[in-house]
């Protein structure tokens, strides 16, 4: 099995601007909510300052109110060195937050230094969500993920939470094993298909419970929000400065209504809202990959020649065909030492990634070509690169595991089929080509060993300082109703939007949207609420 929990790997491989990785993939297909930069622009440099450099700040060792049994936690001292990318260093936070002297967690660090230093405002603390990406990998490219001011005048400090990455990764199954549970058949066709998907289920289940140990049961997302506050101590902030997309507005949103008073300028762009149910996360992002692909075929229509056919409607049957055609016949794929055929789950994840960003749609395209004349290679490549995955079968990340060990705490599950059945049918109406899929991924979630007696909840942080949630009204991973909905709650925010495609708006979309957010960060100036561009 490749040590693809010990890599540093900086995602060059990724087509697009952004990429997401998220809550249910091929046989449960998990769309992960994640979000990746593209390689375009400058790489970010190393750090200034040399092996051992001191914090800039100096850390506030005095714990929260009501925190005073972490008192040993927030009196660390962090020891920056450089490292790939920037300075690394590691803090120490409590495995159980109801037992802070047992045992205890390393959570990997990575910061970018202002490249003004003489105007630099503070640490601004990143991350691109998951449950499972690594926010060091994405600081990596500060220079990409933020506006140019706010490159110059923060910090930009990213986080491995708690098992993802570096930090005490959770390592459930092998690559061989991950490579079969992904492949599984996303849309069970009778009794014999649905006990093997359960199967692949209980298997990976059943991994994390051996490996995972007492660990397991310490993933959540209110968990890795309490190591942020830690973080923010160690960084010398009075208040946490929090740009968070996907899965990271989830984790963003639940600190806020830990610690209100600790909230900074706090940026939430493609929302995945506390409180959601996981069928209404199933069915939020069957309708929102829908959309998605309609607007791909929309898009590959009206450029001409699009090879699978000259209407939307045309299309979108030809996309449900193939995947059913995958289902009975895969697709011979070469260069792959160990994935042989392109099947319908790994087909549909190789859909699934273009639909993260219209930059990969001209990619797509060419897949879909390549696989009318019997070739899956380029689409099993695209799948490959959602599922963080080489062609030597190798994995360089863990989120197809964490993922669900996170979701799983946070948002419990059944393992009832009828209700899974139902569940499918019911998303196939307003989803035709990927409701049935998403409402199987939750059948792990269903199996899973530990149950954290938790359910979702509204959040509303009251007492903070404005937050800004930003919407994409044409995201495939967390709709646009979904930062509506956080909106509402939240006691003091407001909403931008992007009338567009593609997951999360900042940076990638246009300045209508990148230049308030801009002088939020830099200025403290809470852009106009309801700005639509």
């Amino acid at each position: 099995m490749t040590h693809r929990h010990t890599k540093a790997r900086l995602r060059m491989s990724i087509v697009g601007a952004a990429v997401v990785v998220a809550v249910t993939l091929s046989s449960c297909l998990v769309l992960p909510f994640v979000n990746t930069p593209s390689p375009t622009g400058s790489t970010t440099t190393r750090g200034s300052d040399g092996p051992g450099a001191n914090p800039t700040s100096t850390p506030i060792t005095k714990p929260p109110l009501g925190q005073e049994k972490l008192a040993s936690y927030y009196a660390q001292q962090l020891s920056w060195r450089s490292c790939s990318g920037g300075e690394c260093a590691t803090m120490s936070v409590p495995l159980d937050y109801a037992k802070p002297d047992g045992a205890k967690l390393s959570i990997k660090l990575l910061r970018v230094k202002a490249k003004t230093p003489g105007s630099r405002i503070g640490s601004l603390v990143v991350n691109p969500g998951g449950p499972g990406g690594s926010g060091v990998e994405y600081a990596m490219y500060a220079d990409q993920i933020v506006g140019r001011e706010v490159r110059n005048r923060f910090d930009i400090v990213g986080f491995d939470p708690r098992g993802v990455g570096a930090s005490d990764p959770l390592d459930c199954i092998s690559d061989e094993q991950l490579d079969s549970f992904l492949g599984m058949d996303p849309t069970p066709d009778d009794a014999a298909e649905e006990k093997a998907f359960v199967a692949g289920g209980q298997m990976l289940a059943d991994g994390c419970k051996a490996k995972g140990g007492e660990k397991l049961a310490h993933l959540s997302t209110e968990e890795a929000a309490r190591d942020m506050d830690i973080l923010r101590a160690l960084l010398g902030e009075p208040k946490l400065h929090y740009l968070g997309k996907s899965y990271g507005t989830f984790l963003g949103a639940t600190y806020a209504d830990l610690f209100p008073t600790q909230v900074g300028r706090f940026v939430l762009d493609g929302v995945v809202p506390p409180d959601l149910t996981s069928a209404e996360v199933s069915e939020g992002q069957g309708r929102g990959f829908e959309l998605a692909t309609r607007a791909y075929v929309d898009s590959c229509v009206k450029k001409g020649s699009c090879p699978i056919g000259n209407s939307v409607d045309e299309g979108m049957q030809w996309i449900r065909d193939f995947l059913k055609r995958l289902d009975a016949t895969p697709l011979p794929i070469s260069g792959d030492s160990r994935v042989k055929e392109l099947n319908e789950a790994w087909g549909s994840i190789g859909l699934a990634y273009a639909m993260y960003s219209k930059s990969s749609w001209n990619s797509l395209t060419l897949a879909l070509r390549a696989a009318i004349d019997g070739d899956g290679t380029p689409l099993m490549d695209l799948a490959n690169r959602y599922a963080d995955r080489t062609s030597s079968g190798d994995y360089t990340g863990n989120i197809m595991e964490v993922i669900y060990a996170v979701n799983c705490l946070d948002r419990p599950d059944t393992a009832d089929l009828a209700i899974v059945e139902k569940n499918a049918n019911d998303f196939e109406k307003t989803a035709p080509t990927w409701g049935r899929m998403l409402a199987w991924g939750s059948v792990p979630c269903g199996v899973w060993p530990i149950q954290s007696g938790k359910a979702p909840k509204k959040v509303s942080a009251a007492g903070s300082g404005p937050i800004v949630v930003v919407g994409t009204t044409r995201d495939p991973a967390t709709i646009y109703e979904w930062s509506v909905r956080l909106k509402e709650q939240l006691s003091n925010a407001v909403l931008l939007t992007y009338d567009g495609d593609g997951h999360t708006a900042y940076t990638h979309s246009n300045s209508c949207i990148d230049r308030p957010i801009d002088a939020y960060f830099v200025n403290g100036t809470v852009p106009q609420d309801g700005l639509k561009c």
